[in-house]
């Protein structure tokens, strides 16, 4: 970066904004900022993303690739107190800047590693956030979890979704949507046997990202009526 790291990081944010056609007010953008700053800060003393990752990176890879989830979550559903749940979210991607962007969007945290959790809940107190609750550990020991009203399920690091989607299923039992963040090689892996049979496609999105021209496809999944 140059001598203004702070501006270039800004510069960076709206440029990839602009490429993605997602407009965020400047309150988010200053929050999303100081988030960003903060990750780099703490990346340097424990593991939170790749050591060598650039500036450039984060913002695009972490930042914008969360962002683009924005048009599903405040889409046709138009709910108007969403909840939405992460699972794995390791530093905050996609759940915790989808907090910052949507103030009205309940977000649950589901993240074991505590080294993990003390950077978000560092996040969460720097950025005074009251939409979001961490649950410290892993999903399938969380209790009563599964009795909270949730609308949509995400994940992007947890395992490939022959793998998470039945992890979830009781979430989709109970009328959320998974919202999957997928490359463009495994845009049909939700397709499958057993319990996957039961799921059909609401919704898809391609995306690419701005800097890298890396391609995403995005699925928004519902239960079969």
């Amino acid at each position: 970066m140059g001598d203004n790291p702070q501006k270039e990081m800004k510069q960076l944010f709206q440029s990839g904004l602009r490429k993605l056609n997602i407009s965020l007010d400047g309150i988010a953008l200053e929050k999303l900022l100081l988030y960003a700053g903060e990750l780099e800060k703490w990346s340097r003393r424990i593991n939170l993303i790749a050591r060598k990752t650039t500036t450039r990176d984060v913002v695009e890879k972490h930042f914008l690739d969360s962002l683009t989830l924005l048009p599903f979550v405040v889409g046709k559903d138009n709910l108007p107190s969403a909840t939405l749940l992460d699972v794995g979210t390791g530093a905050g991607f996609p759940g915790l800047v989808l907090a910052v962007a949507l103030p009205d969007l309940q977000v649950i945290l589901v993240e074991p590693r505590l080294k993990r959790v003390s950077f978000l809940r560092h996040i969460i107190r720097t950025l005074s956030l009251a939409n979001v609750e961490i649950i410290d550990q892993r999903l399938e020991s969380a209790p009563g979890l599964q009795e909270k009203k949730i609308d949509y399920v995400t994940s992007r690091a947890v395992a490939e979704p022959a793998v998470f989607l039945p992890m979830v299923m009781p979430f989709l039992d109970g009328g959320a949507r998974v919202l999957l963040m997928l490359g463009p090689d495994h845009a049909a892996q939700w397709k499958g046997d057993g319990p996957l049979r039961q799921l059909q496609l609401e919704e898809s999105r391609d995306f690419v990202l701005p800097f890298s021209g890396a391609e995403r496809t995005l699925c928004k999944l519902e239960h079969k009526k």
